[in-house]
């Protein structure tokens, strides 16, 4: 087991803020396992008939808690989830409650209040740096291609039909329950090709025909994966300038090593890391921020920046991945400062280990160590 000392640190910050917290990510992620975790808590199954029996009545069942920190995993079973959490917010100030589920609260229709302003949200990512030196691994690329959903990432070896289950029981446990949706086999097609072609331009009507569904669908099925947080949609960064492209998202798949599994990579070569390094900084910058707040940057001409944070004052941060730092190229930095002058040049390169600074011409860049450049942008 990993202790996962990061996310016990992030959860114990959120509380001081809020008392009820709604912890969310992929199923088996390590949700359950964390809030086991946590000293001198209460556990409860909201999967269970008898658990779901206790919180017929919220007000009796939070009278026996008071004082007390206590988890209800897979809140979304019960018949009125809101309404537990929001008493609990307004009139149990002293009992601390972490809810647990797959999506975004309020994404399903289960969820009749989002409870803004009420709760604190913890985005439970798959496994992040600090969560491998908490497994004491330095192999990163174990990390690519195993993936970081715990069970995956610690087993010896994980055969292709695990992942083949993973998502039918994705499928199962939360489109069905929480969405509802009927075309099992286009969704999942959809999800498979998600996986396979991320990090690509997503092209809505080439989907919708492999797919066999109509675009609206698609565009259905899109927010559904975004918000279950199976896929990352990134849109273009632009001052809306003719040499831009402004409107086609790239979309990502949660994992690098469900990545992998969807493109048949049982190896990885060299040509492979690359990419799957991109996928790993973006989690690693989503883990921090625990916010999805990211973009990519693409002229007409070909030129692209992997990822851009805006800033204040219109100084955008800049962001290329690069397995090597050795022979960087700074042609496509060039060509986004000539549109967007004002901001951070950083190279996130796999085998930078010290911070160092390089002129190209006018145009200076950092190199920086992911960990380092990571831990600048932690909301704790």
């Amino acid at each position: 087991m990993v202790q996962r000392r990061f996310w016990r640190n992030l959860l114990e910050q959120a509380w001081k803020r809020r008392t009820v917290l709604w912890l969310h990510g992929v199923r088996r992620a390590g949700k359950t396992v964390l809030c086991q975790s946590l000293p001198k808590i209460e556990y409860f199954d909201c999967e269970l008939p008898s658990a779901r029996r206790m919180m017929e009545d919220p007000e009796a069942f939070l009278d026996e808690l008071r004082g007390k920190r206590v988890v209800l995993d897979e809140i979304h079973r019960l018949a009125n989830p809101s309404e537990l959490l929001k008493i609990a917010a307004d009139h149990y100030r002293d009992v601390h409650i972490i809810a647990t589920g797959s999506s975004t609260l309020g994404a399903s229709r289960g969820f009749r209040d989002t409870l803004t302003g009420r709760k604190r949200d913890v985005w439970l990512t798959p496994m992040c740096l600090a969560d491998l030196d908490d497994a004491k691994s330095t192999n990163l690329e174990h990390r690519l291609r195993r993936g970081g959903l715990p069970p995956f990432f610690l087993e010896k070896e994980v055969e292709e039909k695990e992942f083949q289950e993973w998502l039918d029981s994705y499928w199962a446990k939360d489109i069905q329950e929480m969405f509802r949706l009927e075309r099992r086999d286009s969704f999942q097609k959809l999800t498979e090709m998600v996986l396979a072609q991320s990090g690509g331009i997503f092209e809505a009507t080439r989907f919708a025909a492999a797919c066999e569904v109509s675009r609206p669908t698609v565009a259905n099925y899109l927010r559904v994966l975004e918000s279950t947080f199976v896929a990352h949609v990134i849109r273009p960064f632009s001052a809306r300038r003719q040499s831009e492209i402004v409107s086609a998202p790239k979309v990502y798949g949660f994992d690098t090593g469900f990545v992998c599994a969807y493109r048949g990579w049982r190896e990885l070569r060299r040509e492979d890391l690359g990419d799957l390094w991109e996928h790993f900084v973006l989690n690693e910058i989503m883990t921090r921020t625990q916010s999805r707040d990211m973009y990519y940057w693409r002229d007409k001409r070909g030129h692209e920046i992997d990822f851009v944070r805006p800033g204040r004052g219109g100084k955008p941060t800049a962001i290329e991945c690069k397995w090597s730092a050795t022979g960087f190229d700074a042609t496509n930095l060039a060509a986004f400062r000539r549109q967007h002058p004002l901001g951070e040049n950083v190279v996130l390169a796999a085998d930078v280990k010290t911070a160092f600074q390089r002129n190209y011409g006018t145009l200076r860049v950092r190199f920086e160590p992911l960990e380092l450049f990571a831990a600048g942008l932690s909301k704790l």
